[in-house]
């Protein structure tokens, strides 16, 4: 079932993956819906695949964010949405890939999607060349999503203020500690803080670590969208946070 074009709805499969239904056209992030990444273990079920996809938005080509089994098992005729000067990688992936520059639009579907400024370094090893990173804006006034990918605070985050109807907000990673380029709960609070959305919902927690670390560090599967929503609500109370399980699915009327 589609969601009727006024309101806007995202339901998180876990990690950095999430189905966004904006102005009628469906779109898949940085799908990653497997048991295992490398030596990363999901202590998530496996959602089922959305289908009747309009297009996938992928932030950058880190194995976490891009999945080749993942993107195998959906529609080849659905499009790849990216920032620009990606990974060659994601051209060998057997679809069609539409790249933006930080700051341009395009149209899919009849809804408006912009690349946005994220603070992440891209490349797939210490030795490679940095690869490109991106946000999402998708949908325009109330009816807009924020997808950052992976980021750290910026000082272009401001330019979003008012813009954002839903932000999904990352919150975590998939391990013990985070690197440079992500937010732990404080870091997103104070990007919520910013950028002002009407609700706000965590990403990128709860769902996979390294493998045989899931009995010394699994407070990492709970915590960090729970230490997340209690600081934006102490901190920026008009915001609501909704924290959702794996499949779990927020929708939003228009304003007003």
């Amino acid at each position: 079932m589609t969601t009727p074009p006024a309101t806007v709805a995202a339901t998180w499969l876990g990690h950095a993956t999430a189905l966004l239904e904006v102005g009628g056209a469906r779109f898949l992030t940085d799908p990653v819906l497997t048991r295992r990444v490398g030596h990363l273990i999901r202590h998530a079920h496996v959602p089922e695949l959305p289908e009747h996809l309009d297009a996938i938005l992928l932030s950058h080509a880190h194995r976490d964010h891009l999945d080749r089994r993942t993107l195998r098992s959906i529609d080849p005729a659905v499009p790849i949405v990216v920032p620009a000067g990606i990974d060659p990688v994601v051209h060998k992936l057997g679809r069609d890939v539409i790249e933006l520059p930080i700051g341009e639009a395009t149209r899919v579907a009849g809804t408006r999607v912009e690349a946005l400024p994220v603070d992440h370094d891209a490349r797939r090893a210490p030795w490679s060349a940095p690869g490109a990173a991106a946000g999402f804006l998708v949908g325009e006034d109330d009816a807009s999503v924020w997808f950052p990918g992976d980021t750290d605070l910026h000082d272009r985050l401001w330019e979003l203020e008012g813009r954002v109807a839903l932000a999904l907000v990352p919150v975590w990673g998939w391990g013990p500690s985070l690197g440079p380029g992500h937010m732990d709960p404080k870091r997103a609070a104070s990007a919520v803080a910013v950028v002002h959305p009407r609700v706000a919902v965590p990403i990128h927690w709860g769902t996979y670590l390294p493998f045989g670390l899931g009995a010394t560090h699994g407070k990492l599967l709970r915590t960090p969208a729970l230490d997340f929503a209690h600081r934006v609500g102490q901190g920026t109370p008009e915001v609501t946070v909704e924290v959702l399980p794996v499949g779990g699915r927020t929708v939003l009327a228009p304003a007003g």
